[in-house]
């Protein structure tokens, strides 16, 4: 299939991608969303695609992987959040909105300066976990095993909770 005629039918079924869009995320502005993502995302992979398969199929099932995946992501983010008693066990990055508003640039201050007090050997490791790495990623890069970075990683928030104990939530 030639690119004219993929792009002509998946202009054909927007409105169909919509309906089930708004039926997945039951908002319009979210449905809106992941119309936009699906139709990027089956554009970007139009060589991937079958002649004599059912296209509006494998459309909406491009769509239904993005909303599962987002759905997924936003639950594991949102039960780390929930879990969190305090500052220290938060999801944050140096990119996050903590930084924002003058009390968050201040303790996001605060936290990066305490934890550059610490050894590299507890820095790393949690400068890692903060970004978002999983621990075997973090014990593949300092070449360690998972149960040290697991130890240092809990370390370094144990410290923290002494450093920044005025942050208690």
């Amino acid at each position: 299939m030639n690119s004219t005629v993929f792009k002509d039918k998946l202009l054909q079924i927007q409105s169909n991608m919509l309906n089930f869009a708004v039926m997945l995320t039951s908002n319009r502005d979210d449905a809106y969303d992941l119309l936009q993502d699906t139709t990027l995302k089956a554009l970007d992979n139009e060589d991937k695609y079958t002649d004599n398969t059912n296209f509006k199929g494998w459309v909406f099932t491009i769509m239904r992987n993005i909303f599962i995946n987002r759905y997924r992501h936003n639950t594991k983010f949102n039960a780390q959040l929930a879990d969190a008693d305090d500052i220290y066990n938060m999801p944050i990055s140096t990119s996050d909105s903590l930084g924002e508003s003058p009390e968050g640039s201040f303790a996001m201050q605060d936290l990066e300066r305490a934890i550059d007090r610490f050894t590299v050997q507890y820095s790393k490791p949690f400068k890692m976990h903060l970004a978002g790495y999983q621990y075997a990623e973090i014990a593949e890069e300092m070449h360690l095993p998972v149960g040290t970075i697991k130890s240092r990683i809990y370390y370094a928030r144990q410290k923290l909770r002494v450093i920044l104990k005025d942050y208690s939530l």
